[in-house]
């Protein structure tokens, strides 16, 4: 990402924070931050948007900034944090993915065999994320729910998600590749546009899947042992 040795703080200008980062309106968009803050800092525009501040400074310091620590776990809200990993499922599927596709079918257009490979490749890849996010939409959110009540469901840990979470960006880098090294194209300039979408969306896809091992099961973790110690 960028400006690793920076730590972004509550009292920093959002706008300064953007101007630095322009990816963090993807991270603003799904915390339901939207443009027109003026000079008002991080923290104001956070609490003028109904969005935990903590949470907010961890996932943007975590991406852009100087990482995180064991006491940035702990301060963040996790329905807050759940609402942002549902709100970027809800982005993946219903918006990136499917404009991606858009491009991709136009620029790829051909009846040969490499055409026709290359857009059931993506379909079946879309098909894959879509069976990994859904998982987490019906069953690892709605016990992170159940937690957040202060109920633990004795038959799944957030443990299980955590081993078996799989990095749902890796098969977009090998169909990314393919196009490169094997896709001729008189039309570089429709092609070339869809494999910048891709690379941006690659990089989006492993910041989230980052949010979700390194921020997200930890946090939920330790909800899991503050509940179990109160039994």
């Amino acid at each position: 990402m960028m400006n690793k040795e920076k730590k972004y703080h509550e009292t920093d200008y959002m706008s300064g924070l953007v101007t630095e980062n322009y990816p963090v309106l993807l991270i603003m968009s799904r915390f339901g931050i939207g443009l027109g803050f003026g000079e008002k800092n991080i923290r104001e525009v956070c609490e003028e948007n109904g969005v935990d501040t903590d949470t907010f400074l961890t996932v943007v310091n975590m991406l852009f900034g100087t990482g995180i620590t064991d006491s940035s776990v702990r301060k963040v809200s996790v329905a807050s944090l759940l609402s942002y990993l549902h709100s970027s499922h809800d982005y993946f599927l219903g918006f990136r993915l499917p404009g991606i596709r858009e491009k991709l079918f136009s620029a790829v257009g051909g009846d040969d065999d490499l055409s026709q490979a290359i857009r059931n490749y993506f379909d079946e890849y879309v098909a894959e994320v879509d069976r990994h996010m859904s998982y987490e939409e019906k069953k690892v959110f709605p016990y992170v729910k159940k937690l957040l009540e202060g109920i633990k469901p004795d038959d799944y840990s957030i443990d299980v998600f955590g081993r078996q979470h799989d990095q749902v960006e890796a098969r977009l880098r090998e169909f990314k590749n393919i196009i490169i090294k094997y896709y001729p194209s008189e039309s570089t300039n429709e092609i070339n546009g869809v494999l910048f979408d891709i690379f941006n969306c690659q990089n989006d896809l492993a910041a989230h899947n980052d949010v979700e091992d390194m921020l997200f099961v930890p946090a939920v973790s330790l909800l899991e042992q503050k509940i179990t110690s109160h039994r």
